[in-house]
Parts: C-alpha cells; structure tokens; sequence
C-alpha cells in the first residue's frame, strides 16, 4: 500500500458487496482493508479476493477501527441514512448503494454533513454505466433522433416476487424505490430539463405474500412538455421493451434479450434505432468501461476530476421516486417535487 491508496471498507457483503470487491481489487489506489458482515461465510467469500482484509461482525467496531478512509454501504436501504451519517460524523469518505436513502429530508441531511465535513458521499448508480444504456444515450445526445420527447423504460415480468427484504417496502422503500433508483437516475440523465410533476400508480393484485406493490408505474412530465415512464410490474405475462424512446427525427427501441431468461434483467438490451423513412439500423452496444465507478473515486478524491454521478443527482431520483409514493396514495394525483441543482 503506498500512502496514497485509499483504504476501503465494506460494510455488508451480499452480491453488490462481492461486485465492489472486485473492483477494488482492480482498481489502482483502492485496497480493501475490512470487511463487516454478521453471516460468516459472506466475510469468508470477501476473504477469499482479500485475504490480507480485517474481517469484522460488528458494524460499529469496523467504522471505529482507524482501519479506513472510505467505507461502502451495502445495507438493506431503510439502513442506508444510518450507516451513512456514523460513517461521516467519523470523518470517513462514503459510498452508497441506490437508493441514497428513503426521504429527501435524510438525504439532504447527509449531503450537508459531507460537505461541511469535506468528505465525498456518492451512491454507487451502477446502472449508468451499462452498455444499452450507454449506447442509447450517445445515440439520443447525437441528435440522431431529432428532439427526444418521449421516453419509456420497464422491467419485470410475471413471477412471484421474492422473500427477501426487497420485497418488503418498510424495508426496500416499495416497488417504486426497488428499481427506479436505476430506471430513474437513468430518465433524469438523459432529459436534463425542469420537472414539472410527477404521477405514480400501485398496484396490489395477486402477490400477497410481500407489502411491495405488484405493479408500479411512475410518469415524469417535464416543463417542456416531454414525459418519461417507468414500470416496475411482477404482473405482466408479456413485457413491454425495456426502453423505447421517441424523438422528433427517429425512435430508439431496447428489447429484453431473449437468451436472458430466467434472468433477464442481467443482459443489456437489444438497441436498434429507427427512422421516419421505415429504415432501421442494429446500434452496436458501446463496451462497458470496467471500474470506470470506483475509478473515478481515485480521480476525484486524489486529483479534483468531477466524478459522472454525483450526490444530488441521487438525491433528486429519491425526490421523484418519494413524489411517486405521494401521488400514488392519492389515485395518482400529480405531486411536485422538490429539486436540487447538482
């Protein structure tokens, strides 16, 4: 380790944990010094890529080690603000999974605390950096399809959602919060414009077993006039595309890779663009850049280069995502949320 490796933390170890250990590994001027979880064999699976890591089960303990600069956070959400603010007060630089939190009041509690504290705080928006998305949002910046003013994006299926605590949405924050934290980082990276309000609709039809709703739909409208959705639905027998955009000139159409079932969530979609002339083309995906996430974090905090995703970009997708609940409860009524320049 030289002195300017930062010495990184993992705070829970599930799959997202293994994935920021990998990266850490491969990622010059990061090394993963702990690693904290209650399941033994979750810090034993840590072990194995980081032998040489302090393995603790008392999240406490880790924090308060003199072990770590950085720490990641891959608790359940509803734990997310928690573990934030002690990782802060503690002076230690910190990185969130989605989402930053479940209310715009802990989040922006957390942002003023980085900041008056000089610390990094940013949410591990893993999403952004897929490569259909990647691909359709150069397409969309290109002007290839004239004006974008409409944009849908979906996932699911029809399947029994799972028991875990992404079901549980005291836990997850509901449907809503699950995957829009992705679908809607996404939505407000490539429409930049003013949100005017913002409508969501829950359904809970057939799966009783969870509190998640069964099928949720979230509609953003912009002050330009264009709109954006996205829809979480564990109740639709034939899915719709996983991105279809329209724009003054062409369309951008994402389909769900049919080599992907039973988990098609993991594959990037098919892109292809498409043309008011009938014409249509294949779009090549644009290949994943590795690590270019926990990179960034070196540059930034070694250099000062602006990272890609930043906390208030976050923070916003918790205030539409939280405007969504809102309306929902209401038979969709549209709610305005509260926005942050980032």
């Amino acid at each position: 380790m030289t002195k300017n490796t930062l010495r990184v933390g993992l705070l829970a170890y599930g799959a997202i944990g293994h994935e920021h250990n990998h990266a850490v590994q491969h990622t010059p001027g990061l090394e993963l010094a702990a690693v904290c979880d209650s399941n033994p064999e979750r810090v034993a699976a840590a072990l194995d890529l980081a032998p040489d890591a302090s393995a603790f089960t008392d999240a406490s303990a880790m924090l308060d080690s003199g072990l770590l600069d950085l720490v990641v956070i891959s608790t359940p959400p509803n734990s997310h603000y928690q573990w934030a603010k002690e990782s802060l007060r503690r002076g230690l630089h910190v990185v969130l999974e989605k989402p930053m939190a479940l209310t715009t009041d802990q989040c922006d509690e957390l942002l003023a605390l980085a900041s008056d504290r000089d610390l990094l705080l940013v949410v591990y928006q893993n999403r952004r950096y897929d490569p259909d998305f990647v691909t359709m949002r150069e397409i969309i910046r290109s002007g290839e399809i004239g004006d974008v003013y409409h944009f849908d994006s979906f996932v699911g299926g029809y399947s029994r959602p799972c028991d875990y605590w992404h079901s549980d949405a005291e836990v997850s924050g509901g449907a809503i919060f699950d995957w829009g934290s992705h679908f809607i980082d996404q939505i407000l990276n490539v429409i930049p414009d003013e949100v005017a309000h913002v409508s969501g609709h829950n359904h809970k039809r057939v799966w009783h077993h969870v509190s998640n709703a069964d099928h949720a739909q979230v509609t953003v409208t912009f002050s330009t006039g264009k709109q954006a959705t996205f829809v979480h639905s564990d109740l639709a027998a034939v899915r719709k595309p996983k991105f279809y955009v329209l724009g003054t000139e062409g369309a951008i159409l994402g389909e769900w890779d049919p080599a992907g079932e039973p988990a098609v969530a993991d594959l990037p979609a098919l892109v292809s663009v498409h043309y008011g002339d009938r014409t249509s083309r294949v779009a090549p995906l644009q290949p994943r850049e590795p690590y270019a996430f926990h990179r960034s974090i070196v540059e930034y905090l070694h250099h000062g280069v602006p990272m890609e995703v930043n906390a208030v970009q976050s923070r916003n997708v918790v205030a539409i995502m939280q405007a969504a609940e809102q309306s929902a409860a209401n038979n969709a009524l549209p709610v305005t949320p509260v926005l942050r320049r980032s």
